[in-house]
């Protein structure tokens, strides 16, 4: 099954590596990926490249960093878990005394057992990350004099790049679905791998697919700059082409579904997500677009405004594994991400059947010279006429032919004929 061949893939591959927004390990991820799906195209952008009103950072690698006590023992060491650095640690090599020590050790003091995940992409900092028990040893056991030596053995480039993977399987139009997920997390299962894991066993599905009516786009990019990135290049193609797509995040777990639909909760894809829910006999949790914190906050910002409606098991935040170690295989098991794939893959095969018409031509277009419209102004009009005009009207993209056929108000059967007239004519897509 290949839902269990990409959790093992990730649980034993994947999960190891240290991601952040640009660097070595996103490369490696992305690469790991590529073994599977050789259609992936790996794209790079240059640090430095304004996008939007952001810039891509300098590229972030890191081979080792640790603090050492005064008998030379590792008490906190970034090869043991690399989720004991603050991502973009800048590098250091120093000795500090422990009151000094103790401001850089960042701990969860109601969860005394999790290494939280804590990150400083765009401001220059450095520190390290423990388990409050660690950090109350630490305090305990050390003498206000003792000095520490600290090692980050970071680099920053700004000549490196930002790195992102695309894979496109092409339908019959160019109509397009788009499945977004993201890999700039490090070691964590839910918040990060669940998502790769859908996406890739989606992609071995659908790949296989013989009557795929439009075509799939699926990206695994860095979070919020990867999905800016990604617009920036690709908007004006998206804003003609697509009708709807998921953001996939922690969707592996056992604990719930949910979902976010899109910012007006009435998208072409919010409605196929809730009838694949329904279909399937599960119930969900639909969260408040208020609530949001992935990238569907780039795909539905002002002026960007495309369908993404985001899917969960347990959202991001609502779950007490979040940001932290904890967030592990115990957490995400391959029945939860199993689960979240057959919501995303009916959603997607949902999708896929709409026909979703959307309108050729700005303002109302010249129908009398294609035979549409009577060429004699007279009292007397054809009933079809109106209808055409009618149709043009709702044919935005944003309804599929069901809603245009009740806005309308015609029956399905002569909203299609109208549809297939309109086709013909080269007046929507």
């Amino acid at each position: 099954m290949a839902v269990n061949k990409y959790y093992n893939l990730a649980k034993n591959y994947l999960f190891p590596i240290c991601r952040s927004l640009t660097g070595n390990g996103v490369r490696k991820t992305l690469h790991i990926i590529k073994k599977e799906f050789p259609k992936l195209k790996i794209h790079k952008v240059k640090s430095g490249r304004k996008i939007f009103d952001w810039q891509i950072p300098s590229e972030w690698n890191v081979a080792d960093a640790y603090i050492l006590d005064k008998n030379n023992n590792k008490i906190v060491n970034f090869k043991k878990n690399n989720l004991h650095l603050v991502g973009y640690s800048s590098p250091i090599n120093t000795y500090l005394k422990k009151e000094k020590i103790l401001k850089r050790l960042h701990s969860l003091p109601r969860q005394q057992n999790a290494i939280p995940y804590i990150t400083s992409y765009y401001k220059k900092y450095w520190g390290f990350c423990v388990s409050h028990k660690e950090k109350l040893k630490i305090k305990k056991k050390y003498k206000s004099s003792d000095r520490f030596k600290v090692v980050i053995k970071s680099k920053f480039n700004p000549k490196g790049f930002l790195n992102y993977g695309e894979l496109i399987i092409k339908g019959k139009s160019k109509q397009e679905i788009l499945i977004s997920t993201y890999i700039c997390h490090p070691s964590m299962a839910n918040n990060e791998l669940s998502g790769p894991i859908v996406s890739m066993s989606l992609i071995n599905y659908f790949r296989k697919f013989k009557k795929l009516d439009k075509t799939l786009r699926f990206i695994f990019i860095p979070e919020t700059i990867g999905s800016i990135t990604f617009l920036e290049k690709n908007l004006n193609y998206l804003k003609k082409n697509l009708i709807g797509g998921y953001n996939l995040s922690c969707i592996g777990d056992e604990r719930q579904h949910s979902c976010m639909l899109t910012k007006y909760g009435n998208a072409i894809s919010d409605k196929a997500l809730i009838e694949s829910y329904k279909k399937l006999k599960i119930k969900y949790k639909k969260y408040s677009f208020l609530e949001r914190g992935s990238d569907e906050r780039q795909y539905n910002s002002p002026g960007i405004d495309l369908p993404i409606t985001s899917i969960f098991r347990t959202k991001y935040g609502k779950f007490p594994e979040y940001h932290t170690s904890l967030d592990n295989f115990k957490l995400v098991t391959i029945k939860g991400v199993n689960g979240g794939f057959k919501v995303a893959k009916e959603s997607i095969i949902i999708l896929n059947k709409k026909l979703v018409p959307k309108n050729l031509v700005l303002c109302e277009p010249h129908m009398s010279k294609r035979g549409l419209y009577p060429t004699l102004s007279t009292k007397k009009q054809n009933e079809n006429t109106k209808f055409y005009m009618d149709f043009l009207q709702y044919a935005d993209g944003k309804n599929d032919i069901e809603d245009i056929s009740n806005l309308i108000k015609i029956n399905l059967n002569s909203t299609k004929k109208i549809y297939n007239v309109l086709k013909r004519n080269k007046l929507i897509l």
